[in-house]
């Protein structure tokens, strides 16, 4: 639930706001700041993580290179490949395997403790769209004769 705040900016950064709200389809300026301050608080809360922009939307992206959710991915299928194996193991294989720092690793698993549904939900969304791309891979394979 939000509750209105009276919050005062400069000139300067209401016209900045005002432009990356029109660069953003459905942002109003109110929303672009409400959207802005959550994010700064979350990156404050969990250094090493980052917003941004892509074609799917906007998402948490570790500053060391993949998005968080990638990272979650990658730990899952993990987890089910080897499931005997430790949580340091794990951490350590896919540090290993991906070369991000163990650190990195767990910046993005402490971010995914602290907003799995917005992760999830991410992942479902990228499960999802590559069923559809492969559908649709398939479906062209079979009108070509490949």
């Amino acid at each position: 639930m939000t509750s209105p705040r009276s919050i005062r900016f400069e000139a300067r950064t209401l016209d900045r706001l005002a432009a990356y709200a029109d660069r953003h389809l459905g942002l109003t300026s109110s929303s672009a700041a409400a959207l802005l301050v959550e994010e700064g608080l979350r990156m404050d809360a969990h250094p090493g993580v980052v917003f941004r922009d892509g074609p799917a939307g906007r998402r948490a992206v570790l500053t060391a290179g993949p998005d968080v959710w990638e990272v979650v991915r990658a730990i899952r299928s993990a987890r089910a490949e080897q499931p005997r194996l430790s949580p340091a193991k794990i951490v350590a294989s896919l540090s290993e395997a991906t070369g991000l720092s163990v650190t990195a690793v767990h910046t993005a698993i402490d971010y995914y403790a602290a907003f799995p549904d917005e992760i999830d939900g991410r992942i479902d969304a990228e499960s999802a769209a590559e069923t559809e791309l492969m559908a649709a891979l398939e479906a062209s394979e079979r009108l070509l004769g490949a």
